[in-house]
């Protein structure tokens, strides 16, 4: 690869929560960047979390990146056992000596989340394991990775989350669930103001509506037939791939002017008008603009007008 095709080479990048969806996503075009990108999670070929999926694993996820171009690397890990993060984290000095790229991409609480209830009404402990598997995870990550992180210059913190600042400062539908996907946004302002003596860069991305493998079994759909799924909620066809998001992230990752978003809030819709990358049918949906304009707003417009 050139430098032009492989502009991350020599990067070392950590995707925390890299098992399925954004985070599998986002390893994989890391990769086809040049990267080496250690991917972690809890699922393996061997052992399943709590989410309950056999069909993604970190193992596949590396192999991924490695086929797109990049170094996959699994280390299976709870980001929130600290011993096991602190062993990710060794693993990757010993090896590298350095970290270029932490993505917190931690999550995996979709099947604790019941809207429609009040914060009273809501079960308290899965209340409270939302925001564990949200920001806990994300906090004991770069309270262990950053020292690493921070020894050479120019390192990126990318939050990954669900909304934009914009978008979240309306009510997410549950106290816990709002809190979860507002906690990233906060973490990675504050983030960029520990970074921005240091030359290091702290972003939030979200992803608009995702089509992650467990959207699509939602829908009963997949990703080759899946506008069939606008049958059953015409908003889905405003619906992004995984791959959107990860050319963000790598898009970014790749900027060497990627300073001036330092303590952002960003989407792959606003990304992709800035970088020109497009989704993996070649579209580029903004979703959170046709949300806030179709889907709330109220204005009469296909998606097609948004992608």
């Amino acid at each position: 690869m050139s430098e032009q095709n492989a502009p991350l080479a020599g990067r070392i990048a950590l995707v925390a929560g890299a098992t399925r969806g954004a985070g599998r996503q986002i390893a994989v075009q890391l990769g086809a960047a040049g990267a080496t990108v250690y991917a972690t999670g809890r699922t393996t070929r061997e052992r399943l979390s709590e989410v309950g999926r056999s069909t993604e694993t970190i193992e596949e996820t590396a192999e991924l990146v490695t086929a797109a171009g990049g170094f996959g690397i699994a280390l299976p890990a709870d980001h929130l056992d600290r011993d096991q993060v602190g062993e990710v984290v060794a693993r990757i000095e010993r090896d590298h000596g350095r970290l270029d790229i932490l993505v917190n991409n931690l999550w995996g609480g979709e099947h604790l989340v019941v809207f429609g209830k009040k914060m009273w009404e809501t079960d308290l402990d899965q209340g409270l394991r939302m925001l564990e598997l949200s920001v806990k995870s994300h906090i004991i990550t770069s309270s262990i990775a950053l020292p690493l992180l921070i020894r050479n210059r120019g390192g990126l913190v990318v939050e990954v989350t669900d909304g934009t600042a914009e978008s979240n400062r309306n009510f997410r539908e549950n106290f816990y669930y709002d809190l979860a996907k507002n906690g990233p946004i906060r973490m990675a302002y504050n983030l960029s103001e520990d970074l921005k003596d240091l030359g290091g860069t702290a972003v939030s991305v979200t992803p608009g509506f995702l089509r992650s493998e467990q959207m699509l079994d939602h829908f009963g759909v997949t990703e080759e037939n899946w506008r069939d799924g606008i049958a059953k909620d015409p908003h889905f066809a405003i619906a992004e791939s995984p791959v959107f998001v990860g050319r963000a992230v790598a898009a970014v990752a790749a900027d060497p002017e990627r300073a001036r978003w330092t303590g952002q809030s960003l989407s792959s819709g606003e990304l992709a008008k800035v970088y020109g990358f497009t989704d993996a049918d070649g579209s580029r949906p903004d979703a959170w603009a046709y949300i806030s304009e179709v889907a709330m707003g109220g204005k009469d417009a296909p998606a097609s007008d948004y992608r």
